[in-house]
């Protein structure tokens, strides 16, 4: 799956379990008010009607919006969990009860937990019914919880899944990881590690809708004794649409900008250069979509901050994912669209395909990682997708005018 690292490749199969997680949080709400209007329509002929009031949804928007922002980039970091509360279950589910509550990989369990209940619920409401829930167990450490919704009237296919695994890494995956960390032994024949973290792509009904993606995680690697050798933070988010509507490419990008600025004003310039450069597909010579945020191996000494820093700082970016998102969808699900706009969504989702299946190191890591769950690692991908031979947009279109900006990244924010 995009940029969907290792953290959450790995698995094995439990006895599914009814959701109880999550904190209600005013993120979560929607933030236009509900609408009575009927499902997506499709209408060959030229002529559609406009979005009705379409100032006032705006202005009430970026009120809305502001609000949230400004709490997210306020809050305080996230407090130990309480022995009482749901994600503390799941906790013991994933076996990290005994794991020190102050401790990172606790603290970044915890919170990851609470976030994916905290989104489903905000998508529930959105689209109306409920996400099928997994828990699953991996064998040799750990596990997680799949959230995916398929055949909605928002979403074709929506996944939210949290992955808390330990274990060893077998040299294969070591191989890989150097790449990226050549400190690393490379005579290591095997490398213990923690790993946790929450991946989420959701891909809309309609065409007009754009489809996202979104990772944070968390990784630690330990010496042969049992004493932490090194850790780093990872993740983004992005924006891939098969119809551009440069307002919505604005707000995802100031929103992230602001979570970012919150803490250092380096890196939404710096992580959105490394987001265009990684979801990059060079047999097509285009973007993936019109980008977002992304890093890796983000620890003391790439990011100039200490641990809790870094921590505060994966937290804004992850709160900041609803006001991101939410008003897009909420403005484009009931667009009018014809067979022909479908079609071209279904050509771009191929193109989304490709990236994950060839490109994507992390899909390509977690395949390679023993007691891997096939079905978490490949949620990412659409329900449905198109190859045409030799397919060209039509000269003037809006198709066209797409493809021009995948070729040369923009400066959204």
């Amino acid at each position: 799956m995009a940029s969907s690292r290792p953290c959450l490749r790995l698995a094995g199969s439990f006895r599914a379990f009814k959701p109880t997680l999550g904190i209600r949080s005013s993120t979560a709400r929607r933030p236009f008010a509900e609408l009575k209007t009927p499902p997506p329509r499709r209408r060959e002929d030229a002529n559609r009607r406009g979005v009705r009031a379409p100032y006032l949804r705006i202005s009430v928007g970026v009120v809305f919006i502001s609000t949230l922002v400004y709490s997210m980039i306020t809050n305080t970091p996230e407090a130990l969990e309480a022995p009482s509360s749901p994600a503390w279950d799941t906790l013991q589910k994933l076996e990290l009860d005994s794991t020190p509550p102050s401790s990172m990989r606790f603290r970044m369990a915890s919170f990851i937990i609470r976030e994916q209940a905290r989104i489903v619920r905000a998508l529930e409401e959105l689209e109306g019914m409920q996400f099928r829930t997994d828990t699953w167990k991996r064998s040799d450490g750990g596990g997680g919880v799949s959230c995916v919704l398929q055949g909605g009237s928002a979403f074709e296919k929506a996944g939210v899944n949290i992955s808390v695994v330990h274990g060893s890494l077998p040299r294969l995956a070591i191989e890989k990881m150097r790449v990226n960390h050549p400190a690393l032994d490379p005579n290591l024949e095997s490398l213990k590690f923690f790993a946790a973290g929450l991946s989420l792509v959701l891909h809309p009904q309609n065409p007009k809708a754009p489809t996202v993606h979104l990772n944070y995680r968390y990784f630690e690697t330990f010496r042969p004794d049992g004493t932490p050798a090194a850790w780093w933070f990872g993740g983004g988010t992005d924006l891939t649409p098969s119809y551009l509507f440069e307002e919505d490419a604005i707000h995802f990008h100031q929103t992230i900008k602001a979570a970012c600025d919150a803490h250092n004003p380096e890196y939404y310039p710096r992580f959105k250069a490394w987001c265009d450069k990684y979801f990059y597909l060079p047999h097509r010579r285009e973007a993936r979509g019109v980008g977002g945020i992304f890093f890796d191996d983000l620890d003391a000494g790439t990011a100039h901050a200490d641990q809790e820093q870094i921590f505060a700082f994966v937290q804004s970016c992850l709160r900041s994912f609803l006001p991101s998102y939410l008003p897009i969808i909420e403005r484009r699900r009931y667009m009018l669209f014809t067979e022909g706009e479908k079609r071209w969504q279904q050509l771009r989702r191929g193109r989304y395909v490709e990236f994950n299946l060839v490109h994507d190191r992390g899909t390509s890591f977690g395949l390679n990682t023993p007691n891997a769950r096939v079905e978490s690692i490949l949620m990412s991908l659409p329900l449905t997708a198109r190859w045409e031979y030799m397919h060209e947009p039509e000269k003037g279109s809006r198709e066209e005018k797409l493809l021009k900006v995948l070729k040369e990244p923009v400066e959204w924010a």
